[in-house]
């Protein structure tokens, strides 16, 4: 799949019999012309050209692509997962998963076509199939059942015959598969080849002192495989029995017992302004109506913000991370992201995803729990800090809508903004 074809102002000729295809085999909405080059390709009438000429020669032929996500990077970059029908030359239809991505991310590997926007930018777009993710290399065996039950024997771990469940997919990031068999439970965390040495590094380090899922084993093609942990995930706890809720207390003593993994880099940690900022770009780039209330999103986050000490954090705390049991914590999950940071911003993003969560279903669990956090920050942190940089966690969950190509996801990316600028205004009557 490696090469390049020439792509036309509308797309890629189809390779498979010099026809184009119809571009109402694609299903997002419709681009506005506004949206940047990227996804003018990605999401627009030159997608299913794009494929085409890349299934064309293997005898493949689009009936259908769908967008399912769509993630939008502050340089105007993006990568889309797609999913898609294809009729074969043999017959066949098939069900796929498809990635395509553009600028800097696209990975050594990916077949490469040099197209262009309707307008005429020019975009270097690189595709691959579910699961030949060239930055992901492990990926390849951690989608087979067979191959990872092999795969795993050899490293010394019998999981019989097991089933896989996909978790998570980012592509040319990460992904996490389920393996569940009669023998256990086990996950699979798949990275980039380079990143496996820190990530094994971190579980080590980090599961002396926290309860983050123990390493198993690491591959030098990117995977790392972990055992299953005890417990209820606290957001399903959050819609059930309160009495399995860890008190706050025990969270902030979760958070300092955390030790130092990463190292500080160029940017202070403790400065939310250039994060913030980056979601602001992005909503900007795909709701331009929005950009007057994001710049001032920003400016009162960072008009809020004060200085911080470099303490060790998770960097991405909420309840999807956290596993409990009878009121403990048992599981402190994805700890990609931890490092030096500020503990406000950990506390800021639990209260942001409970704020959000209140909107999204049953609000009154939920309500009372943040309710408990909040009280037991009073007096420990600046309240009006506090709630400005809740802002500026909730403005990198307006992303998520458009994100899962929600179907209303203007409308909720605008609600999710509107909560934004509430806690703003609480901070400023604080």
């Amino acid at each position: 799949m490696r090469g390049a074809s020439p792509a036309s102002h509308r797309g890629v000729t189809g390779a498979d019999d010099g026809r184009r295809v119809d571009s109402a085999l694609l299903a997002p909405t419709a681009v506005p012309p506004s949206w940047p080059p990227s996804l003018q390709v990605l999401l627009g009438e030159p997608a299913p050209d794009v494929w085409a000429a890349v299934l064309g020669p293997l005898g493949g032929r689009l009936r259908s692509l769908t967008a399912s996500t769509v993630t939008l990077r502050p340089d105007a970059a993006a990568t889309v997962r797609y999913t898609a029908v294809v009729d074969w030359a043999d017959g066949r239809a098939t069900r796929e998963s498809l990635a395509a991505t553009t600028g800097a991310e696209v990975p050594p590997g990916a077949a490469v076509l040099e197209g262009a926007a309707p307008d005429g930018r020019p975009v270097t777009v690189g595709l691959w199939r579910w699961p030949l993710d060239p930055a992901l290399p492990g990926l390849a065996w951690a989608a087979s059942a067979a191959r990872t039950a092999e795969r795993l024997a050899g490293l010394g771990l019998d999981v019989g015959s097991p089933r896989l469940r996909l978790r998570a997919y980012r592509p040319g990031r990460r992904a996490v598969v389920e393996v569940t068999s009669p023998a256990g439970r086990w996950f699979l965390k798949v990275v980039r080849p380079p990143a496996v040495a820190d990530l094994a590094d971190r579980h080590r380090r980090l599961a002396a002192s926290v309860p983050v899922p123990p390493l198993l084993a690491a591959t030098d093609d990117g995977v790392v495989v972990s055992p299953g942990l005890p417990g209820t995930p606290m957001r399903a706890a959050l819609a059930g029995d309160p009495t399995a809720l860890p008190d706050p207390a025990a969270l902030g003593a979760l958070l300092d017992a955390l030790p130092p993994v990463g190292s500080v880099g160029r940017r202070d940690p403790a400065d939310p302004v250039p994060r913030v900022r980056a979601h602001a770009t992005v909503l900007g780039m795909v709701c331009p109506g929005l950009a007057p209330r994001l710049e001032r999103l920003v400016a009162a986050v960072g008009a809020a913000a004060g200085p911080h000490p470099a303490v060790p954090v998770h960097g991405d705390f909420y309840e999807a991370q956290l596993l409990v049991s009878e009121g403990a914590v048992s599981g402190l999950l994805d700890v990609d992201t931890a490092g030096p940071g500020a503990r406000i911003d950990d506390w800021a993003t639990l209260v942001a995803h409970l704020a959000l969560l209140e909107r999204l279903g049953d609000p009154g669990p939920v309500a009372a729990y943040r309710a408990r956090v909040q009280a037991l920050l009073a007096g420990r942190l600046p309240a009006a800090e506090l709630a400005a940089r809740v802002a500026g966690v909730l403005l990198g969950l307006a992303t998520g809508p458009f994100r899962v190509q929600q179907d209303d996801w203007a409308a909720a990316t605008e609600a999710r903004v509107a909560l934004a600028e509430e806690w703003v205004r609480g901070s400023s009557s604080r």
